[in-house]
């Protein structure tokens, strides 16, 4: 007898040892695994011979289709998965996948638009329906303020100018020795004293705090 899923988006964890199913929601995939279930007939040692090859196999196939099997799908390939084990082993395991989805119906809700099975994080109370058909207005808000946010930020990066290490120094020349004096007090060439101004006319130093020239009243630059 092929089992009847309330959701197509299922996937059978039982072995000879037992039985239990993980349903996940249709929209994020978020799983929920059912409690597992002991199997009387292993308990009791009263499985068919070579089960332990046929399980192997069956592991196998689990691996291979491991979420969303289709209703025709999914009944070939458990079919295959199951067979060899004894028919009061198959009937234990249809009574624990109804108890299964008895189980795992209380964790998911039904949209009545798209008939999707979602968590219930998917799930806009509000509305009644899924996120997918009735997304959450604050979310959608917030979200949208967040990726604007985000490109004023951009935005504003792009309009910054940023330094890029070519800033050109001014070069003294000493007022001694007319060479390059570097950045320190004195001249780097001839010890001068940089902190004294030179007067264009009559040449007398002076002082780099002082405007005109003592010696001729020439303003001083």
């Amino acid at each position: 007898m092929a089992l009847q899923p309330f959701t197509r988006n299922f996937h059978d964890n039982s072995t000879e040892a037992g039985f239990q199913f993980t349903f996940y929601c249709d929209l994020c995939q978020e799983g929920y695994k059912t409690r597992f279930i002991e199997s009387k007939t292993y308990k009791k040692g009263r499985m068919l011979k070579g089960i332990g090859g046929l399980i192997s196999a069956a592991s196998s196939l689990a691996g291979k289709y491991n979420i969303g099997y289709g209703l025709e799908r999914g009944s070939d390939i458990l079919s295959q998965k199951f067979e060899g084990m004894s028919p009061e082993w198959h009937k234990e395991h249809e009574a624990a996948f109804e108890m299964a989805q008895n189980e795992a119906k209380q964790h998911f809700l039904r949209c009545p638009k798209c008939r999707k099975w979602v968590c219930e994080n998917d799930w806009n109370e509000e509305e009644g329906l899924c996120v997918e058909c009735a997304p959450r207005v604050n979310v959608e808000v917030a979200a949208a303020r967040a990726e604007k946010m985000v490109e004023d930020i951009k935005q504003k990066a792009s309009q910054t100018q940023v330094f890029d290490g070519k800033i050109e120094s001014k070069q003294t020349i000493c007022h001694q020795c007319g060479k390059p004096a570097g950045q320190g007090k004195f001249c780097n060439n001839c010890g001068a004293n940089l902190a004294m101004k030179q007067c264009e006319r009559c040449g007398t130093l002076s002082p780099a705090n002082v405007r005109f020239c003592g010696e001729c009243g020439n303003k001083l630059f």
